[in-house]
């Protein structure tokens, strides 16, 4: 053969290949007796899967393949020789001898922990590096660190968050609490809680009533089939944007043009013209107009504005000899114009008359509720009605007016409210203060500058002679009379009152017109809506 074969080495087949030297030769160790000849493929999975020595770290030159043994020929002992194919045989001379594969290093076993050295005070001690780990940055740590922070941080801003909120609350409970306080105090004060007077209400509602605008008209409902009347008088209150309807009885004192004494529904009935100034002095008022308003009238405004509804009392008959249809009673019955004034007009067998003055001013009410809020188109409704009105009220003033009202009886701003009388005419106490003053106005500084002073008188001595010598004298002497009743109990000495300083001049003439002492005038609060009361005692002497 031409090629040259390696010899074969019965000596190096039963070594093992360790690795190559420099030079790309096979390096070969005893094989240990213990351990058994690995198969060739494991043989070679060894070779090449372990890392090299230290001392064989040459990178081989070129790839190297498993050896595939071939036989080569026989040998002297009759064996096969083997070649490694790609190989040359490279000779030598006296190699050096090789050395011993390097024995297996054994497992490494850790030491035991050892303890570390007590302290002077008994305690073990520690060495810093056992804690080294504590210096180490560590980004993980620090996203974690983070991460703690925010989420603490974020936890105590909701904890800020529902403190705050719980704080703003009890706050705002408090604020409303003392706004419900001082709020129902104040209303309190001021008079403007229901069935409670205030102190600033009962000091300053006089004050108040004289010092808002009010425009009135009287109103005189006349029965033409039965006979009789029905007085009121409606009320726009300009300033309070408010609306009122003051039902008159016809027991009422007046005083005629003459001086002498009436009741209000005698003065209607004669049709005296001076029974609207007759109400100035005893209220003590200003009345714009007068408005007569016959029932076939009224039927004929009812019918104009469509029908009423009125919450009825009674139940009226129905009466064919007066053609009077019948009325239902209970609440949103449907009134025609027929209806309205058989209603307006009833009074039972038996009835007081305020039970009657109710019914009209409810009709009134209903009626206000239909009128056209348009001030033009209230005056065309007034003219259509044909009604022959008060040469001093028109059609175009009445129209107004009733349109005004009627806007406050349409929003609620209303009131009805009879005035309260005495068996003699006079007014009591509760109607002076709350009809006469806060409804319609009425006060001694409501009469005109020049216009002659309203005394009114009052009966204290229990003879009738003393009261009548008294006003008899009074109107002699030019005042306006005005009809104060009688005392509740008889009174010793005779007093001359008065509320406002500019009148004590009056007070002390009226004294003197009388023959009383000038010690006997006073400053007081006036039970009689006048100028000047004068209460006549025991100790008045008639001249």
């Amino acid at each position: 053969m031409s090629d040259p074969q390696e010899p074969y080495d019965p000596y190096a087949a039963q070594q093992q290949l360790l690795g190559y030297d420099e030079y790309g030769r096979p390096v070969y160790g005893q094989v240990p007796a213990q351990s058994a000849r690995p198969a060739p493929q494991q043989q070679y999975e060894q070779q090449y899967e372990q890392p090299y020595p230290q001392q064989y770290e040459q990178p081989y030159p070129q790839p190297y393949e498993p050896p595939h043994q071939q036989p080569y020929g026989q040998g002297a002992a009759g064996q096969q020789q083997y070649h490694a194919p790609q190989r040359q045989w490279i000779p030598q001379q006296n190699p050096a001898p090789e050395p011993a594969p390097p024995a297996p290093a054994p497992a490494q076993v850790p030491e035991p922990r050892r303890e570390a050295p007590a302290g002077p005070d008994g305690d073990p001690g520690y060495r810093t590096e056992q804690f080294a780990f504590i210096d180490q940055p560590d980004e993980d740590s620090e996203d974690v660190i983070d991460w703690l922070a925010f989420t603490e941080s974020r936890t105590e801003r909701r904890e800020e968050a529902r403190r705050r909120g719980r704080n703003r609350t009890v706050a705002l409970i408090v604020v409303l609490a003392l706004f419900v306080v001082g709020g129902a105090g104040y209303l309190w004060y001021a008079g403007k809680l229901p069935f409670l007077d205030g102190p600033a209400s009962k000091k300053d509602s006089a004050a108040a009533a004289g010092a808002q605008k009010r425009d009135m008209i009287v109103v005189h409902l006349r029965n033409t089939k039965r006979g009789g009347s029905s007085t009121a008088l409606l009320v726009d209150n300009v300033t309070a944007r408010q609306g009122a309807t003051v039902l008159l009885p016809n027991t009422l004192g007046v005083t005629k043009q003459d001086g002498t004494g009436s009741s209000l529904g005698t003065s209607v009935e004669e049709g005296a013209l001076g029974t609207r100034e007759s109400l100035d002095t005893v209220l003590g008022t200003r009345i714009g107009g007068t408005w007569r308003l016959d029932t076939p009238f009224l039927e004929r405004l009812v019918e104009l504005v469509g029908g009423i509804e009125v919450d009825t009392d009674a139940a009226v008959p129905a009466d064919d000899r007066a053609k009077t249809p019948a009325v239902g009673q209970g609440p949103k019955q449907s009134l025609t114009g027929a209806m309205a004034v058989a209603y307006a007009t009833y009074r039972a067998q038996g009835e007081p008359e305020v039970k009657q003055l109710e019914r009209t001013g409810k009709v009134l009410y209903a009626v206000l509720r239909k009128i056209p809020g348009d001030p033009k188109a209230a005056a065309t409704t007034v003219e259509s009605m044909g009604q022959i009105l008060d040469p001093g009220l028109d059609a175009q003033s009445l129209g107004a007016l009733l349109s005004r009202i009627g806007e406050h009886a349409k929003e609620g701003a209303y009131r009805t409210e009879v005035l309260g009388v005495k068996p003699d005419g006079a007014l009591t106490d509760d109607a002076n203060k709350r009809v006469v003053k806060e409804l319609l106005g009425g006060s001694a500084s409501a009469a005109q500058p020049g216009a002659t002073p309203r005394v009114g008188l009052r009966d204290a001595t229990g003879d009738g002679k003393a009261q009548a010598a008294a006003k008899a004298a009074l109107l002699n002497g030019g005042y306006a009379f005005v009809d104060g009743g009688k005392a509740d109990r008889p009174s010793a000495a005779s007093q001359v009152t008065y509320q406002d300083d500019a009148q004590r001049e009056r007070a002390v003439g009226v004294a003197k017109t009388l023959g009383l002492p000038e010690t006997a005038v006073k400053k007081a609060e006036n039970t009689v809506n006048a100028d000047v009361v004068v209460t006549l005692g025991k100790d008045y002497k008639a001249s």
